[in-house]
This record gives structure tokens, sequence and C-alpha cells, in this order.
């Protein structure tokens, strides 16, 4: 299965696509989207959007998992990301892509085991778990592979719980 993980913003979304394959996960691509800071936010957006439909186009993953905003922002930053996330998630459910969506603290619990890692600690364990010492992922492209990661560990144990449910 292909997940694409997404980190979203409103200048630099961050994209890891990631296969699964039994208990390996593999890292196919990863890298940002970005649009001109001199922009307005709906231009930068537009723009975004446009770029995530192409690259769900080249890529055709099964599912997406997003990062989630998380309140712990400043009120104008929370609304501008809410915003940025709006229009990435609009064009995957125009596809009807299966969306998975988790915490900052999710993704870093997941990933390195310390739910309040930081930056530099995600990325590390990123490059780690995906064979990509070395390679030197950018942030924004580290955290949504992380994120990617996520799901893909996350993922299996939803089912069952939804499953149980039923």
């Amino acid at each position: 299965m292909l997940i694409l993980g997404i980190d979203p913003g409103s200048r630099h979304t961050g994209f890891g696509l990631v296969r699964r394959r039994g208990a390996r996960l593999e890292a196919v691509q990863f890298g940002r989207l970005s649009a001109s800071p001199r922009a307005s936010l709906s231009a930068r957006l537009g723009v975004l959007a446009a770029d995530l439909d192409e690259l769900l186009d080249a890529l055709r993953p099964g599912a997406v998992a997003i990062e989630s905003a998380f309140l712990g922002m400043n009120p104008r930053s929370l609304m501008v990301l809410s915003q940025a996330r709006g229009a990435l998630l609009g064009v995957v459910g125009r596809r009807g892509i299966e969306v998975f969506e988790y915490s900052p603290a999710e993704v870093k619990n997941t990933v390195t085991g310390n739910g309040k890692a930081g930056k530099e600690q995600v990325a590390r364990m990123v490059e780690m778990l995906l064979g990509l010492r070395g390679e030197g992922v950018a942030g924004d492209a580290a955290d949504a592979l992380a994120v990617a990661i996520c799901c893909a560990h996350r993922r299996p144990l939803e089912t069952l719980m939804e499953a149980a449910r039923e």
C-alpha cells in the first residue's frame, strides 16, 4: 500500500510517499510543494492545491495521512494553517482517497517514542526507519514522511478497532 504523508503549510507543504511491504517501510518519493511568499493567501493556496492535484496524478496513493493543526499555535497561524489544510483536503476529498489525520504529538510519539520530540530527532528517526541515512531529508519532507510512517503503523490497529465496533 502507498501512503502519502502531508505536512501542510500555506507557503510550503511537505510530502512523503511511503510503501509498506510486510513489516518494512520504504520511501518512494518526498519533497515539498512551494508557493511564492509574496502572493496572496488565496493565490498560494491555489498553487499548493494545483501542485497536490498533479502529485496525486503522478503518485496514485491508496491513502493520504495529514498532520492536524494543534491548539498551541497563535490564533492567526492556526487559522492560516487550517485554511491550508482545507484547501489540500478538498483536493484529496474530490478524488475519494481515504484520509487519516494525526496530531503532531501522535506522529512524534509513533516515530520517536516521545510525543514532544524536536524536529531534528524526528528527522533522524525518519531517516533511520526508512533507510535514508546520509540523504539529508529536508524538514517539511521529513515531517511528511513521519506522518506517513505514523499512518502505516497505526492504520492496522485502527482497522481492527473499527471492525470490533461493528
